[in-house]
């Protein structure tokens, strides 16, 4: 029971459903993440900790960069079910394709572009 209210808290939230479409392109760095939200690096960072308390996502720590990427095959089935769910529900959401159209740019701008997001507020 306490998993699927941990999942049912973390998708009350529309930057955290944005985030979790976001990573169904595959693992993308926080500094990725915050640049198509354009947020504060502190309020992503608290939206994929709540993420990943909810077993959603997943990190990897590279250096300084952290990178995030949905819950694997072995998540649990409420997990899995959750990612499945959402991503159904909103795949021909415009926020989601604009989204979508922002990552590919930022992705395509390279890590040096990212490093803005550690000097803004």
């Amino acid at each position: 029971m306490q998993q699927l209210m941990a999942i049912i808290k973390a998708l009350d939230n529309e930057h955290r459903l944005r985030i979790l479409l976001s990573l169904r392109a595959g693992e993308i760095c926080l500094c990725q993440l915050i640049e198509v939200l354009e947020l504060a690096p502190s309020t992503v960072s608290r939206h994929v900790d709540l993420l990943r308390q909810a077993g959603l996502v997943e990190m990897r720590k590279d250096g300084r960069w952290h990178h995030y990427r949905l819950a694997g095959r072995d998540a649990p089935a409420p997990v899995r079910e959750a990612l499945r769910w959402i991503t159904r529900a909103l795949e021909n959401e415009p926020t989601i394709a604009a989204d979508a159209a922002r990552l590919l740019s930022v992705c395509q701008a390279g890590p040096e572009a990212w490093t803005a997001c550690y000097t803004r507020n």
